[in-house]
């Protein structure tokens, strides 16, 4: 294995970068972000550099999945990297856009389809709930309307694909005739579907059910400190 001190300084920033944002995030970065991070304008370039490290011993790589990189030799300066990065295992969950915690906001009806490989995060197998990973996508949090449950703005959350929910679940709700996506906690009664916010500052919303499809039910949620 060669040597920290024999690696270009670019990688070695590389690795610090890794190490750093997923100790933060729980998941490690992208191509695109490593680029971004290390003043690298092409993808390729960094490519070439994940794979050098890969040879070096120090990091192994999932595939062709971006965020599918696993540190696996210990950094100067970083403690932790192996436990770290050995919890989280190597589920790769797509990332499919964002959903309003507060007014609902437009979201593809396509939901989970033609996902970029930069659109994958990898989560630990804990927040899955026992469902495989190809059951479940991912959203980011945009909205205040759940904070008493526990979900904030820039959260991201973990569902699990399906279109059918009970009561007092929380979900993502597709709402064909406004074209809008919103998450809250569901509600059947009266002929009615009461969509209703974890925060006393907003109204719940109703709707007849012809105007509401489950897109997925919150198995957990991610969040960065």
């Amino acid at each position: 294995m060669t040597d920290f001190r024999l690696l270009s300084t670019r990688q070695q920033n590389m690795l610090r970068f890794m190490q750093s944002y997923t100790q933060k995030r729980g998941f490690p970065p992208s191509i695109r972000e490593i680029g971004e991070e290390c003043g690298i304008g092409s993808t390729s370039v960094v490519n070439y550099n994940l794979n050098k490290l890969a040879e070096a011993g120090y990091i192994e790589r999932s595939g062709k999945v971006s965020r599918g990189l696993r540190i696996i030799r210990a950094i100067p300066g970083f403690s932790g990297a192996k436990r770290v990065l050995g919890e989280m295992g190597q589920h790769q969950v797509a990332l499919v856009g964002r959903i309003a915690a507060g007014e609902p906001i437009s979201l593809p009806e396509d939901i989970g389809h033609h996902i970029e490989e930069d659109d994958y995060i990898t989560v630990p197998p804990r927040l899955l709930g026992g469902y495989d990973a190809s059951e479940t996508f991912a959203l980011t949090v945009r909205g205040d309307s759940m904070i008493d449950a526990m979900i904030k703005d820039g959260d991201i959350v973990i569902l699990r694909r399906q279109n059918i929910a009970e009561n007092g679940e929380m979900v993502a709700a597709w709402l064909p005739e406004d074209n809008e996506t919103t998450l809250k906690r569901f509600f059947l009664e009266a002929g009615k579907v009461r969509l209703q916010p974890a925060n006393c500052d907003y109204e719940p919303i109703y709707v007849h059910p012809a105007n509401c499809e489950i897109k997925g039910k919150v198995l957990s949620v991610m969040r960065s400190f």
